[in-house]
């Protein structure tokens, strides 16, 4: 094995500078056995590297060659199997488990050993040895041949020092000294240890020698001692003179101590004496200004803010620890807070009588706007209040409680005023848009049975009744197009007729004009006022409520909060809600007025709803951009509601008065007035909602009323008696199809889509009707024909019928010449000019698919002849070019 050990450190582990340590020979188990060899090696460079190697002789010769190494620090376990009875086999735990059958026990163990000697020294990685015998386990213990590699050869190494540069000079030197070192070594030996014993002659010499001089230094240690103790003698009488003198600077400290004491108070006492009067003293003229400045001039008012700021910052200053308790401090806090009631109760004052004055000049002015649609000016108000506003400010920091009751006046003498205002301002309004005096308009109001011929000589009437309710253009048209056709429908289309000239498209532009100015000139007024009352009172739209405020005060004696109509009182959370209940205080009479307003113009005409709405979202949506929860967002919002209302029972009203429309039993029916006034509806509506932010409403209403128009054209269609039900649904649904095909109103295609298909079925409907009348008896034949064929018999042997040969076939085909045929086609016309109106002006469409159809007939027929009766010579005395002609010439006759 030691030749082996040998034979691998030279060939293969030298070249790569390693070490050879360990060497077991072994064998898989449980395989045939190839023996290997597992080597323990660690590299000679630094830092060092510990592997296992797997070496195997070569098939080819008698060499050796490394097959697999494995890291140290990657091997987990080692399992010995057995730690007591001896046992060759062992495994080793690296990526996989590796199991091995060992030579010898001996081996085995050896070079376990040397693997935790490994460890121990250079990883010092915990490795599980499982059923390793603790013997093996000391890196004390000698472990056979291997010591010598794995304890000997380490130690060794590491006891091996290399000679510095001195050290090898002396050797140099000593062996030039004696030139025969070389080749006769025992001599330069014998020398070396002669020169060392006279060395150590030498030295005992000379301590033998030294014993007189060491009595001599023990005599001179002696009288060195008396002389620290004579030393020792005169620092103690030192010492005692200083204690005294300690004494004394100690008492010099102290009392410096006390007199930088007493510096540092007077010190202190001045810093809070300056603080104090620095911070608490009130100028003369600030003193002056709050207790007799002029608070009605520019120069008084200003004065007054600047003492005003300055008491506050004196009563807010930030007393330190012990201040409250000073006399002086607590005099002037009592000056000061008498100043402050004393100039609270003047500015209450004075602006109390602002308020009132302001109430009597905006009155005189209102004479001047009642014959114009305009409302009176705040500004210069607002702009002479605002120099209040750091006063109103001061007074809301400082008494909240006269903050309050000013707020609360303000609202009340506002509120009256603006009531006024307004009120004269939509009686105005209301005169503009009926165009009569005040009287009559006030009649407008009136129900409609009350009012009735009042209503037709002023214009002022309700919902007609009439499907457009006011609406003269669409009556107008509605009476061109049915003419004395509805000279027998019912009432409800006698009183629209009555009330056509009442009102036009002017009368519509004009109720838009003027209901536009009043939302133009309410929605400044009430943002100037709302501006105003966020800078004049300190309210920040963004910002929490002040800890001064308390929410179980109410209206009259506290906090404000919001009144509704119900009269409960709702708790103010924000500034931003104090605004919003000021502001529906001060504007109460905005929504009804608005909404008598409104009642007003949909009584005049309901077709107005279109307009208001349009308005009325356009504004709102421009209220909400700048503040969805303001005021006059939250008003237009409600009006908005009540507009929408409206224009949804306007739609309801149209659909009823749709379902509501009677027919003559003797003329024929033509365009239906609801169809022509849906058209004239829409034409309207896609002007006014041109675009408008409310589209979709227009689209939901559309909806509605397009599938109305639907059901009570089918419906008409069944109960006509004159016109076909055919005809009635053919020029309906087209004249529907060509109004939504030239508005192109987008949320209809499938509508149009629909109206087109049923035009289309009505008009193939009409046409194979009316068809089967020109050759009745020929249609009939053919038919029993078709009838025979169907119940099984060949075609070929129809002719073999008694009731359908080959001579009843000859016999019918005579009936019907050339001129028998054009004359029941001629007869034909006139009886579809009869039928069909002239506005539609379908008589051609339909006359062509009636040649298109007749043709496909006698195609048809033609067949029939050639299946059923082949070879007989039998043929149409007409041809398809004599069907052409035929009804060129009806279709220019007529």
């Amino acid at each position: 094995m030691t030749a082996i050990k040998h034979a691998l450190q030279r060939d293969i582990f030298t070249p790569n500078d390693e070490r050879l340590l360990s060497i077991v020979n072994v064998c898989k188990a449980g395989k045939k056995k190839k023996n290997c060899f597992l080597c323990a090696t660690v590299t000679t460079e630094r830092p060092v590297q510990v592997k296992v190697v797997k070496v195997k002789k070569s098939d080819k010769g008698d060499f050796y060659k490394r097959q697999i190494a494995w890291a140290l620090r990657d091997l987990a376990v080692v399992d010995a199997k057995d730690a007591v009875k001896e046992n060759p086999e062992f495994d080793l735990h690296f990526e996989k488990i590796y199991k091995w059958v060992a030579s010898s026990t001996a081996e085995k163990n050896a070079f376990i050993s040397c693997i935790w000697k490994l460890n121990q020294r250079y990883l010092r990685k915990k490795i599980d040895f499982v059923n390793v015998s603790a013997q093996l386990l000391e890196e004390s213990v000698p472990s056979g041949e291997n010591q010598s590699v794995t304890g000997g050869d380490e130690e060794a190494v590491d006891e091996y020092q290399e000679l510095n540069a001195r050290e090898e000079q002396d050797i140099e030197i000593m062996m030039e000294g004696c030139e025969y070192a070389i080749s006769n070594a025992e001599a330069f030996a014998e020398k070396l240890s002669r020169e060392l014993q006279v060395l150590d002659g030498a030295n005992i010499q000379s301590i033998m020698a030294s014993e007189k001089q060491v009595t001599i230094l023990m005599q001179l240690l002696d009288e060195a001692l008396k002389e620290v103790d004579q030393i020792e003698l005169k620092l103690s009488s030192y010492e005692e003179m200083l204690q005294s003198v300690k004494e004394q600077m100690d008492q010099i400290s102290e009392s410096n101590h006390l007199i930088h004491l007493s510096n540092t108070n007077n010190v202190k006492l001045l810093s809070e004496i300056e603080f104090l009067v620095n911070h608490m003293d009130l100028a003369k003229g600030h003193i002056k200004a709050l207790q007799e400045g002029d608070l009605a001039s520019s120069r008084g008012i200003e004065a007054c803010t600047n003492a005003a700021d300055a008491l506050l910052q004196c009563m807010n200053v930030a007393l330190r620890p012990g201040h409250d308790m000073l006399l002086a401090v607590k005099q002037q806090q009592q000056r000061f807070s008498d100043l402050r009631e004393h100039f609270a109760r003047r500015l209450a004052s004075h602006l109390n009588n602002v308020f009132v004055q302001q109430g009597h000049d905006q009155s005189s002015t209102l004479a001047q706007h009642s014959v114009e649609l305009t409302l009176p000016n705040h500004h210069p108000f607002h702009r002479d209040l605002l120099r209040y506003a750091k006063l109103m400010e001061w007074l809301k920091s400082t008494d909240y409680g006269k903050y309050e009751g000013l707020t609360k006046n303000y609202m009340d003498y506002l509120s009256r005023l603006y009531e006024r205002e307004i009120k004269d301002f939509f009686e105005v309004a209301k005169i503009k848009m009926t165009g009569t005096t005040k009287e009559s308009k006030k009649f407008a109001t009136l129900p409609r049975k009350e009012s009735a011929v009042k209503q037709e000589t002023e214009s002022l009437h309700g919902s007609s009744g009439k499907l457009t309710g006011s609406t003269s253009s669409l009556n107008k048209l509605s009476v061109q197009s049915s003419g004395n056709r509805r000279s027998q429908s019912s009432s409800l289309l006698d009183m629209g007729n009555m009330s056509a000239s009442d009102l036009d498209v002017a009368d519509r532009t004009k109720f838009d004009k003027i209901f536009e100015q009043v939302l133009s000139e309410l929605e400044p007024l009430c943002l100037a006022e709302q501006d105003f009352i966020s800078k004049f009172f300190k309210l920040q739209q963004h910002q929490s409520m002040s800890g001064t405020m308390t929410e179980a005060e109410d209206l009259d004696g506290g906090a404000l909060s919001r009144q509704h109509n119900s009269g409960t009182l709702l708790p103010v959370s924000s500034e931003k809600d104090m605004i919003r209940q000021m502001m529906i205080k001060i504007f109460r009479c905005i929504e009804p007025e608005l909404n008598n307003l409104i009642a007003l113009g949909d009584k005049i005409d309901s077709f107005n709803s279109l307009y208001m709405l349009v308005k009325m979202s356009h504004h709102v949506w421009t209220a909400q951009n700048v503040d969805p929860a303001s005021f006059l967002s939250t008003t237009l919002g409600n009006v908005l509601v009540t507009v929408k209302r409206n224009f949804d029972k306007c739609i309801s009203n149209q659909i009823r008065q749709m379902e509501e429309v009677k027919i003559s039993k003797k003329s024929k029916v033509g365009i239906l007035p609801f169809v022509v006034e849906f058209e004239e509806f829409a034409g309207l509506a896609e002007s006014i909602f041109k675009n408008a932010e409310r589209r979709g409403d227009l689209d939901k209403a559309y909806t509605k009323l397009i599938r109305g128009v639907f059901i009570n054209v089918e419906k008409v269609a069944n109960e006509s008696q004159k016109t076909p039900r055919d005809v009635v649904m053919m020029e309906n649904f087209h004249h529907i199809f060509a109004t939504l095909s030239r508005l192109k109103i987008s949320c209809l295609e499938a509508e149009k889509k629909e109206a087109k298909q049923k035009y289309t079925d009505h008009l193939q409907s009409y046409v194979i009707y009316s068809l089967g009348q020109p050759l009745e008896k020929l249609n009939h034949f053919f038919e029993g024909v078709e009838a025979r064929v169907a119940q099984g018999i060949r075609e070929e042997e129809v002719s073999y019928q008694l009731a359908f040969n080959k001579q009843e076939l000859r016999k019918v085909i005579r009936e019907y010449p050339g001129k028998e045929v054009k004359k029941g086609l001629d007869n034909l016309y006139k009886k579809v000019d009869k039928h069909l109106c002239e506005e539609e002006n379908l008589l051609q469409v339909v006359w062509h698919s009636m040649q298109d159809e007749f043709i496909r007939q006698y195609k048809h027929f033609e067949g029939l002849i050639a299946r059923c009766y082949p070879g007989s010579g039998v043929t149409m005395e007409f041809t398809i070019q004599d069907i052409l002609d035929y009804c060129s010439s009806i279709a220019q006759s007529h």
